[in-house]
């Protein structure tokens, strides 16, 4: 299981109604068309939570250069307007963050994201 971050380029804050629940549906998506079982989600104005299991057969790189690369394409093709906030066509930063979970913290992690909402956090 994997807790993974990532943000907009520059952090920009284009995460936000109809683009933020088009990138919910592609997560979901993408994650289904591989047998990935998303189990929280969560997309603030400037960055992405996404709790997920993935068999560890999956590099943790290609895991999220799949989430990334495939919503990146999908929106910016769907949402021209992003790439001019962010940049020469692209839509993430190169960065993110991935921690991996056992079943002891599975749970813990799983409310911290869902919790992004209802704290508004980071």
């Amino acid at each position: 299981m994997y807790h993974m971050v990532w943000i907009p380029k520059y952090r920009r804050q284009v995460l936000l109604g109809p683009v933020a629940d088009r990138l919910k549906e592609i997560i979901l998506s993408v994650a289904a068309e591989r047998a990935w079982e998303v189990l929280a989600q969560e997309v603030r104005p400037d960055h992405v939570h996404l709790f997920a299991s993935v068999p560890p057969a999956i590099r943790p790189a290609d895991m999220v250069k799949v989430f990334k690369g495939v919503t990146a394409r999908l929106l910016l093709k769907e949402f021209p307007q992003l790439a001019h906030k962010t940049g020469r066509g692209t839509l993430w930063a190169p960065s993110y963050f991935v921690g991996t979970a056992g079943n002891v913290s599975a749970e813990t992690i799983r409310r911290y994201v869902e919790e992004q909402t209802v704290k508004g956090g980071d």
